[in-house]
């Protein structure tokens, strides 16, 4: 089964004075971006925090998921993902992504939750994504 989901963005201007939008297909997201929303503190999302919030959102399905195959259901699952953007002598990467997950689960100890924790950590989607292999396909207008 694949599934294909679209998400785009478009930027106009240099890095420290222009602007951009990133949009979803289904209409949900439709966000502005620019350099200080990304490096300092003015209002606005950025790639960073996107990744996190679609890595939160992925793990705590997959735990989900993986809960109910242990016979488990959840009451809640809160995961917040904090997105490190380091800088070195080879430009700038996230460098880690720390998952913190508080999970409401009737029945479970706390052996069978770690398991399925790590478990999700590994293979949820995005994830996986980090590792993926990413293609391009790029056009110049003119």
């Amino acid at each position: 089964m694949f599934m294909d989901r679209k998400a785009s963005a478009r930027w106009e201007g240099g890095l420290k004075d222009g602007k951009g939008t990133v949009s979803t297909e289904s209409g949900v997201l439709d966000a502005k971006y620019s350099f200080k929303q990304r490096f300092e503190d003015e209002k606005g999302t950025n790639p960073e925090e996107l990744i996190g919030a679609a890595h939160a959102s992925c793990f705590s399905m997959a735990l989900s998921m993986i809960l109910g195959e242990k016979g488990y259901t959840a009451d809640s699952i809160e995961t917040s993902a904090k997105v490190t953007l380091s800088q070195s002598d080879a430009g700038f990467d996230i460098s880690k992504i720390h998952l913190d997950v508080v999970a409401a689960i009737s029945g479970a100890d706390d052996a069978a939750f770690q398991e399925a924790a790590e478990t999700a950590k590994a293979n949820c989607p995005v994830s996986k994504v980090l590792n993926a292999d990413i293609s391009m396909t790029a056009k110049l207008k003119g």
